[in-house]
């Protein structure tokens, strides 16, 4: 493979096989094994990210009894490995076994090579975002801003906004819906700025009743209204010298506006019942879930206050917006609350993945943390299914019971078709329409790309 690819081994009984996979696949480092002992031998030396194996291996060949147990023990030994069933034409239940029991994908024999390198490259592709989810998660260069885990071109054009206009004071506003991160991408905002190491101060104006917003704002002086005992500092105050972030500015009553557009323009308080002026140096960034102008047109938010905090706006995509990030954030969702909650939770079914991938997720990425906790607790298993998540099976997909073929299931081949389809368009959007970028992700070649795109009615 290429140079964080890693290796791919091929596990067959059959030595000229084994040779013409070698040859087939003769770009990647290739090793090759004939049975379960030195398969396992080669994963321990190797490590390889991918590994695609016969069911039928000695001294079972016409079973699938040594396969599924080699399956079951790279999972145990080397649990990032991907893993890739070969299967009959007609051993639809092994196939489903295998999927239930931890791996990635299967093939039918005969082989089309062709389909084999792309749910190879497909297999190598999930390898190397968890691998870098890896490397975020020790605090390695991953790719994006602290805090944020993505894939998606779009949101990683956030980022890089971000970063350029973190060194400057300009007043930023953060458009996006509820649970996208706006909070997340003001603190690095603050952190890759010069007043990283003072004060970042969130307030979410859309939580604090009315009458109580003014004094959380700019503090109140002792006795200044009944049950104020003592003398507070607003949040103002409190982010001097640093950042403060107004979430929900949409939501601040039109009186308190008045007050906040003076204070951006003279950059002092006054605390309630107080006569000192005191004087705030404090970098404002604010987010919103709503339409501004709307709110504007409906004389609900001043023009002049929306201007002032207006000077540079970030809209940041919906989770579904972003192909991709929905499986990825699971992959990271699960590792870090499997550690939390000590559960050997190795990863999620096929039907799970799915349903992931295409669920709405009108919440969110805080939808989606909440979720994988839930799937993380309840979880019977060690691979998580749709119905941990609270997500209903895709139509076609597998559920739990389904996946130990218990009940109907679509032919191998239109499975396939739906998952080579979904492949297709998450490499596509991943580079951006990017048609050499796609078909080295997808380890097959361009004209084979454009055969797929032209079968799949898929534009780049």
């Amino acid at each position: 493979m290429t140079d964080s690819g890693g290796t791919l081994m091929f596990v067959e009984d059959d030595a000229g096989l084994r040779r013409q996979l070698a040859w087939s696949f003769s770009e990647f480092d290739v090793v090759t094994a004939g049975d379960r002992e030195s398969a396992m031998k080669l994963l321990r030396e190797h490590q390889p990210t991918v590994a695609v194996i016969d069911l039928g291996l000695p001294p079972d060949t016409q079973g699938a009894g040594e396969g599924l147990a080699l399956l079951e023990a790279i999972r145990t030994e080397a649990p990032s490995t991907k893993v890739i069933v070969l299967t009959g034409n007609e051993d639809r239940a092994h196939a489903m076994q295998s999927i239930s029991l931890g791996a990635y994908d299967f093939c039918a024999k005969p082989m089309d090579i062709d389909v084999l390198r792309l749910i190879v490259g497909r297999a190598r592709h999930l390898w190397q975002l968890e691998e870098d989810l890896r490397r975020a998660a020790k605090g390695s260069e991953g790719g994006a801003l602290k805090g944020v885990i993505t894939s998606c071109a779009a949101m990683l054009d956030v980022c890089r906004l971000v970063e350029k206009i973190a060194p400057t004071d300009v007043t930023v506003m953060l458009v996006g819906e509820s649970g996208t991160g706006k909070e997340v991408l003001a603190r690095a905002m603050h952190d890759l700025g010069p007043r990283a190491g003072k004060p970042f101060v969130a307030i979410n104006c859309g939580a604090i009743p009315e009458n109580l917003l003014e004094s959380e704002l700019f503090g109140h002086e002792k006795g200044s209204f009944t049950g104020a005992v003592r003398q507070s500092l607003g949040k103002v105050e409190l982010a001097n010298h640093g950042t403060l972030l107004l979430d929900e500015i949409g939501d601040v009553p039109l009186p308190l506006q008045v007050k906040l557009l003076r204070f951006l323009q003279e950059r002092v308080i006054e605390r309630i019942g107080g006569r000192q002026l005191i004087p705030v140096d404090v970098r404002i960034i604010c987010a919103t879930n709503r339409n501004i102008a709307e709110l504007i047109r409906e004389q609900r938010f001043r023009e002049d206050l929306y201007y002032r905090l207006n000077e540079f706006t970030i809209n940041i995509p919906a989770l579904r917006e972003r192909p991709g990030d929905p499986v990825l954030l699971a992959h990271y969702f699960l590792n870090e609350f499997s550690g939390a909650y000590r559960r050997e939770i190795k990863g999620f079914t096929t039907a799970a993945r799915t349903a992931l991938a295409r669920h709405a997720w009108p919440g969110n990425v805080r939808e989606m943390q909440n979720r994988i906790k839930r799937a993380v607790l309840i979880a019977e298993g060690d691979l998580i299914t749709p119905e941990d998540l609270e997500l209903a099976a895709p139509a076609g997909q597998p559920a739990a019971a389904e996946e130990a073929g218990e009940t109907r299931l679509l032919t191998l081949k239109e499975i396939r078709q739906d998952a080579d389809r979904r492949a297709l368009r998450d490499a596509l959007s991943h580079v951006n329409g990017n048609i050499s970028q796609a078909a080295k992700i997808l380890g097959i070649s361009r004209p084979t790309l454009y055969d797929l795109m032209r079968i799949h009615n898929l534009k780049a």
